[in-house]
């Protein structure tokens, strides 16, 4: 158990992680390559998309997992693990939760309404693609700091109980 859930949060922090830097690295890139208005249609369709199981588990389960493995840390007196996994969820949280609920939610209900075909798509796919990606790189360094300090916690160091 003492190395069963830090590795568990791993797996679940890292697949948070590829997801926002595969939005930022690529996907986002390659739509303002290409037409504004096939972008805005991608676009709507991928945020339609990604509301499925497998995409919720990751993105629901990886706080859920963080905050069991801080409890199971802290009952097992694993207090630097706890402290450093409670970091990693409160970064997460905050980083990703909070950005995502508050600047790239409503941006993708706002993109929602567009129609892609209007003579301003041009415009409204670049405001839109400008500010998307600089939310999502908050939440893709909050995913990843959570994911280093996450595998941080691997260590004999870290695992070590605290004997009093």
């Amino acid at each position: 158990m003492l190395i069963l859930l830090p590795l568990i949060s791993v797996g679940f922090s890292g697949a948070s992680f590829g997801f926002f830097f595969a939005w930022q690295s690529s996907t986002l890139r390659g739509l303002d390559m290409i037409d504004p208005a096939t972008a805005i249609e991608a676009m709507q369709a991928m945020n339609a998309s990604v509301r499925n199981p497998l995409f919720g588990t990751v993105y629901f389960g990886t706080p859920l997992v963080l905050a069991l493995s801080v409890v199971v840390m802290a009952i097992l007196r694993a207090r630097v693990a706890a402290v450093v996994l409670g970091l990693a969820l409160v970064l997460h949280m905050v980083g990703v939760f909070g950005g995502t609920a508050t600047i790239n939610v409503p941006l993708n209900q706002e993109l929602a309404a567009v129609d892609a075909q209007a003579p301003e798509a041009a415009t409204i796919w670049q405001a839109y693609s400008t500010r998307w990606q600089s939310a999502n790189l908050i939440r893709m360094i909050a995913a990843g700091v959570s994911l280093m300090l996450v595998a941080a916690t691997l260590t004999p160091t870290a695992r070590n109980r605290r004997r009093s």
